[in-house]
């Protein structure tokens, strides 16, 4: 559910979204959404000073319903 949830945000916010590919890793404790953009649209995703990305990252933790720590990293 919360790789869709990125995936969906972020196409919705880039140029070009086929360019927009999620990976989960899921450790014990962790879930590790990477979330990759084209070169053109990082700007987009990451918004200034970090506010677009630290808004997905709340919106991760309230939609999460499971007690493992959700990360999104930007490559």
């Amino acid at each position: 559910m919360d790789a869709k949830l990125v995936e969906f945000i972020a196409k919705n916010l880039v140029d070009d979204p086929n360019g927009v590919t999620v990976q989960r890793k899921e450790t014990t404790s962790t879930v590790i959404l990477q979330l990759h953009v084209a070169q053109g649209d990082m700007g987009r995703v990451i918004g200034k000073n970090g506010r677009v990305a630290n808004a997905i990252r709340s919106l991760l933790r309230v939609a999460t319903k499971s007690d493992k720590r959700v990360i999104l990293e930007i490559d």
